[in-house]
C-alpha cells in the first residue's frame, strides 16, 4: 500500500494505492492519526482490495471525523471495492462519490 496526502480547497485528501489489508491498515491508521481531520476525502481509485481490517480503519476514521463535527468522503471506488461497502451496508454511513473532485465539493460544502 502507498498513500499520500495533500490539501485541496481546505480538504485533506488521502490518495491510497494498493491493498488495504491486515498488514497495511496499521500504516494507514498512523497516517490518519498524524493529520487534523475535519474535512477529509479518501481517494480509493488505485485501491485493488480492502479486507475487514481495512474497513475497520476507515470506520475508525469516520467516527473520529464525525466526533470533530467534520465530514469524510470516499471516492473512486472500483466495482469490487464498492460491492464490499454495499454488502456490509457501510455505504449507508459514508459519503461516497464517483470522483475525487465531487467528493471534495461535497465535503467542503455540507448540504
Amino acid at each position: 500500500m502507498d498513500a499520500k496526502t495533500f490539501q485541496k480547497d481546505g480538504v485533506n485528501v488521502f490518495e491510497v494505492a494498493g491493498e488495504i489489508n491486515i498488514n497495511t491498515s496499521p500504516e494507514l491508521r498512523k497516517l490518519f492519526e498524524r493529520e487534523s481531520l475535519k474535512r477529509v476525502v479518501v481517494d480509493l481509485q488505485k485501491v485493488s482490495y480492502i479486507d475487514s481490517s481495512g474497513l475497520a480503519t476507515l470506520v475508525e476514521v469516520l467516527k473520529r471525523v464525525k466526533a470533530q463535527g467534520g465530514l469524510l468522503g470516499l471516492s473512486g471506488m472500483s466495482d469490487k471495492v464498492r460491492s464490499l461497502f454495499e454488502i456490509t451496508k457501510l455505504d449507508q454511513f459514508f459519503l461516497i462519490a464517483e470522483t475525487r473532485e465531487e467528493a471534495v465539493d461535497k465535503v467542503k460544502q455540507p448540504s
